[in-house]
């Protein structure tokens, strides 16, 4: 049994954010805390997961095998819902054999690891690449690198019920948009999903436009029947994937320190400042209100000394 107790569907509490540019402008914002959901579950992982779990457990799975590099917030929550749920977990990980924080934790949550190169990473994409892996672990169940796909997606639908369900303790009766950081545009795609035109979805890129978040998606909405509208992708990378730079870094302090919430310089931290610069450069009137979505991946900072 892959899946978790019946009674376990976590709840993310939604805040309002108190920034100083955010008053200036007029603007509101709501920030949907993935980050609180679990210590070690965290963020958006867990949804993408959900419905990835339900398919293993129908299949008969003893386990899921997925990809991920060596600071992999997706494999971190996989080999910890493994260990908690007590099912079995494989990573194939980018690059090389390498110590980090997060490799100590999947070893420690009994992941059994596999180290493919850069190029054999590379190759994740291309027909066939399962095949061998399959062969080796016949019992587990193939998951896409970040918990992607279909299945990823209808699991992240819940967040706007989880929403909507706590606009009034804001005191808001609506929202004009959401906003949120993107690795594999897996979420960005459910929130579409979910809203299905209602409130446009904005996915700040943390990576550059040729990691294919755009085929990923449309590919998403394809198999999911549905056109692929209702949502922007702008680049957020600031130069490419895990690319940080002094100004992020003090934007991250300096968030931190007046608003109380944790950020992280891959995925939150980009987005958020490019939040910023969007309204600074007028890209939103007056009175609009946004929810920010936290994805979590604060174990990540580990590896961002500066940063910790």
């Amino acid at each position: 049994m892959l899946l978790p107790p019946a009674n376990w569907l976590p709840q993310a509490p939604l805040e309002l954010l108190q920034l100083d540019w955010l008053t200036n402008a007029g603007i509101e914002v709501a920030i949907l805390r993935l980050d609180r959901i679990d210590p070690l579950i965290s963020g958006n992982k867990w949804f993408k997961l959900v419905e990835h779990l339900k398919a293993a457990d129908r299949a008969g799975a003893q386990g899921i095998i997925s990809l991920g590099g060596a600071h992999s917030n997706h494999l971190h929550a996989l080999a910890a819902a493994g260990k908690r749920l007590g099912f079995e977990t494989v990573g194939l990980l980018r690059g090389h054999p390498q110590q980090t924080p997060t490799v100590e934790d999947l070893q420690a949550f009994g992941m059994q690891l596999h180290w493919l190169g850069y190029g054999g990473y590379r190759a994740r994409h291309e027909p066939g690449f399962w095949e061998p892996w399959q062969a080796q672990f016949p019992n587990l169940h193939a998951v896409p690198e970040g918990g992607g796909g279909l299945a990823g997606a209808l699991g992240c639908k819940v967040l706007k019920q989880q929403v909507s369900s706590q606009l009034s303790t804001l005191g808001w009766s609506d929202y004009h948009g959401w906003w949120l950081a993107c690795g594999t545009g897996t979420t960005l795609a459910g929130l579409v999903l979910a809203e299905a035109g209602a409130h446009p979805v904005y996915g700040a890129l943390a990576v550059p436009e040729d990691h294919g978040v755009a085929p990923q998606v449309a590919a998403i909405m394809q198999e999911a029947g549905v056109a692929a509208a209702g949502y922007e992708r702008l680049d957020a990378s600031r130069g490419g994937f895990a690319k940080v730079d002094e100004q992020l870094l003090e934007f991250i302090e300096i968030t931190e320190r007046g608003s109380g919430i944790p950020l992280e310089p891959l995925y939150t931290g980009k987005a958020l400042l490019a939040l910023k610069e969007r309204i600074e450069a007028g890209g939103f009137e007056s009175d609009t209100r946004l929810i920010f979505v936290h994805t979590g991946g604060l174990q990540g900072r580990r590896g961002f000394i500066s940063c910790s």
